[in-house]
């Protein structure tokens, strides 16, 4: 079952929904209703969706939608990203990573890369021949991004690259990995830098096990290991070394957004699940729906659903005119993955124990929601970037 904003929460598309967004929206919709939906359970049992998939989505113009046309992508916008994120939540395929893909690892390249990196790797991604990863958690450094201690030392055209990473989504596919590592160590922030590594044939790269999560388990997240990998100095992101950090910076606002974007579409998808449910269950010979509690926990759920649809809204508005600051992105990406997991729980209990059987698609809710509150930047630190703007 996929639905829409329109059908839970009876609000009027946005005005940045154009009509070209919209026919995205649907394109992606029916894609994956076709495509990925039917073989979901699989991919979960897998622990991956295959790549010839990712094919299929580029080939349906599902992969790079908001990079130019003259590379390879759609042309769009963040709105177009938003459109098919906002689909994968909607038809209950959160796990399949095409969204990390689109508006993170391909926005990195068309910001910070030469024309020439420009054109040798995004059109590879808009097509799914490359599959996109940014390596940035270590073992040992999570939300402090200054902790890293993945080392790039640069040996005449080269740099050799050494270091572990974990929780790397797309981590068993990718091919195309942005690697944080620390070109300068004694410089701190300012001696951190972005390389890319294309990790077909390479010596040196492996990837490690294919981690075993509560949720997402369609994605496949991964420990990769850069043994004295040896890539050509022409991969390092920006003009010079040491831009990294602040590369790392500019960017998160908007993954933080994006993180909100699942969140939204996954509580309109939950409430349109439970309200289905409850008028069909019965209960002391009657609907669920009758019960007064039923329908004050649903009325309230809706209304901090449709809070959150409008702030999101506003906040993707304000994204596209520029003016997206990363206490705002922070703020989006707390408040709405908070309200995921309430609202999910509570759709959950509605269920009854039937919500806590794999069977029904708000088990698999209730756990692929709880990641939310902890990449992209545990919701503690947001609470402090936003403290930062008092």
């Amino acid at each position: 079952m996929s639905i829409t904003t329109a059908q839970v929460l009876g609000l009027a598309a946005p005005a940045w929904e154009t009509e070209d967004v919209a026919m995205v929206r649907d394109t992606a919709t029916r894609f994956l209703e076709r495509e990925v939906a039917p073989h979901y359970d699989a991919f979960e049992q897998n622990e991956v969706v295959p790549r010839e998939l990712w094919q299929k989505a580029g080939a349906n113009g599902l992969l790079c939608a908001s990079m130019p046309e003259a590379y390879g992508g759609a042309g769009g916008s963040f709105a177009h990203e938003s459109a098919i994120i906002e689909a994968l939540g909607h038809v209950g395929v959160d796990g399949f990573g095409i969204a990390l893909h689109n508006s993170i690892v391909a926005p990195y390249i068309l910001h910070y890369g030469s024309e020439e990196q420009k054109r040798r790797w995004l059109p590879r991604m808009a097509s799914g021949e490359l599959i996109g990863a940014i390596a940035m958690t270590e073992p040992g450094a999570g939300s402090d991004l200054q902790g890293i201690r993945t080392r790039a030392v640069k040996d005449g055209n080269h740099y050799r690259i050494s270091g572990a990473k974990t929780f790397i989504t797309n981590g068993q596919l990718a091919n195309l990995i942005i690697v944080v590592t620390k070109t300068d160590p004694e410089k701190g922030a300012k001696g951190t830098s972005l390389i890319i590594v294309e990790t077909d044939g390479i010596e040196g790269f492996e990837r490690g096990r294919n981690l075993d999560k509560i949720g997402l388990k369609a994605n496949d997240t991964s420990e990769l290991f850069f043994n004295d990998v040896r890539v050509p100095t022409a991969n390092l992101l920006g003009t010079e070394e040491g831009q990294g950090f602040v590369q790392l910076m500019q960017q998160l606002p908007q993954e933080r957004l994006q993180i909100g974007t699942s969140a939204v579409a996954m509580v309109e998808r939950a409430l349109a699940l439970t309200i289905d449910y409850v008028k069909e269950r019965q209960a002391f010979g009657r609907a669920v729906l009758d019960f007064q509690n039923t329908q004050f926990r649903l009325a309230e759920m809706k209304t901090e659903a449709t809070i959150g649809r409008t702030f999101y809204n506003w906040c993707v508005a304000e994204h596209l005119e520029g003016r997206l600051t990363p206490e705002l992105a922070s703020m989006a990406k707390l408040w709405l993955t908070e309200l995921q997991g309430r609202v999910v729980d509570g759709c959950l209990q509605l269920f009854g124990g039937y919500g806590y059987m794999n069977e029904y698609p708000i088990a698999r809710m209730f756990r692929d929601a709880r990641v939310q509150r902890i990449y992209g930047g545990t919701n503690e630190i947001m609470k402090l970037l936003i403290a930062r703007s008092l």
